[in-house]
């Protein structure tokens, strides 16, 4: 994988890079519309382009389920099956034992999976999920690992790091076969700083492609989720890129580029544009308030999407919200997601002109990044 850093704070750890894939290049700190089931729900992929967005995650787990990765593979893979040409990069599955933990259990050797759908077994072993990916043929494959939710013991943490540094070595033996596809693996250890180091020590001495956090925003305090996020970056290669699964908020997000990270994703921008909410620079706005009934602004008059370029008024957006109209998600989608890739281009802007530890300072306290 080439990785390269173009710029760096010289107050913080931020820096500015360019990570290049076989379907193209992404400008670092990037955040990754998640498209679970091969789609950013509402949105095709002309709006996904238009809003900034370089990068689209989907998951393996998933896709194995429905349509299925064979399926996938003979429609000439995830690029082609969703008409993406752009840089896309699959989660393994380990996340859903954390959200469908009801219908899943972890062994030595894997998770046992109740399919969701149809109730009938699933076992994802690190070599199957490999064997997944290949099919799919994104550009980034993750490892499977073991995340947990908080709080838990010691003993459970030291367990499912064991299993996730041993799944990750098997990973990468497999993934050997693998071509034109870069492996990340998936630093662990719960909520305990010394487990978190010695598992992000452990995987760089096997080298892989990148390297992402994981177990991470799943009910720890926020300071202890910075925390674990600096200690790692300190240890985690310079020359490679660091990911944090699933973050998050605007704040989460200036807070960890502060840190050292270069990738995130989250369902953020657009569950929340499905429920009404909407980021704009001055805070968060509630669709669904009475004030907006007969309110003929846009969203945001300054913001550049083209739900906002188009003039499309808050009454009108609050009318089709209540009225449960697709288009109405579909536009406000459009307008949060790009909200999220101007943030990430203005951290970059910000970083590459020496400002970043400034301009971080002077936003911390503005509602937006408070949430």
């Amino acid at each position: 994988m080439r990785f390269e850093i173009i710029a760096d704070d010289p107050l913080s750890k931020a820096r500015v890079g360019l990570l290049e894939t076989f379907s193209g290049k992404v400008s670092t700190p990037a955040f990754m519309a998640v498209g679970t089931q091969a789609t950013v729900k509402t949105m095709d992929t002309r709006d996904i382009t238009e809003s900034g967005c370089d990068m689209i995650l989907a998951n393996a787990y998933h896709l194995s389920i429905r349509p299925g990765e064979k399926l996938i593979h003979e429609q000439g893979g995830l690029h082609e099956f969703m008409k993406w040409n752009g840089p896309i990069l699959t989660d393994s599955g380990g996340y859903q034992l954390f959200s469908l933990s009801s219908l899943a259990k972890v062994f030595d050797d894997g998770i046992r999976f109740r399919n969701h759908l149809d109730g009938s077994e699933i076992f994802l072993t690190p070599r199957k999920v490999i064997e997944i990916q290949k099919l799919l043929a994104p550009d980034i494959a993750m490892v499977i690992d073991e995340p947990l939710s908080f709080p838990h013991t010691r003993e459970n943490a030291e367990i499912a790091l064991n299993r996730t540094l041993k799944w990750a070595e098997i990973s990468l033996e497999e993934h050997k076969n693998v071509h034109r596809q870069f492996l990340f693996s998936i630093v662990q250890g719960g909520s305990f700083i010394d487990l978190r180091c010695k598992a992000a020590e452990d995987l760089v001495k096997l080298s892989f492609d990148g390297y992402a956090l994981g177990g991470l925003s799943l009910g720890e305090p926020k300071s202890k989720t910075l925390e674990i996020i600096d200690s790692v970056t300190e240890i985690l290669p310079k020359n490679k890129p660091r990911y944090v699964m699933g973050m998050g908020t605007p704040g989460d997000i200036i807070r960890s580029v502060a840190l050292g990270v270069d990738m995130f994703d989250c369902v953020i921008p657009t569950r929340h544009a499905r429920r009404g909410n909407l980021f704009t620079w001055r805070g968060k706005i509630s669709i669904k308030r009475s004030e907006f009934i007969n309110d003929k602004k846009p969203i945001d008059p300054e913001c550049g999407c083209s739900t906002c370029m188009k003039a499309y008024s808050r009454s009108y957006l609050r009318h089709l919200f209540q009225s449960k109209e697709p288009l109405g998600q579909r536009l406000m989608s459009i307008h949060n997601l790009y909200f999220y890739q101007d943030l990430m281009k203005q951290i970059r802007e910000e970083i590459k002109s020496g400002n970043f530890k400034s301009w971080l300072e002077e936003n911390l306290e503005k509602e937006i990044f408070l949430i």
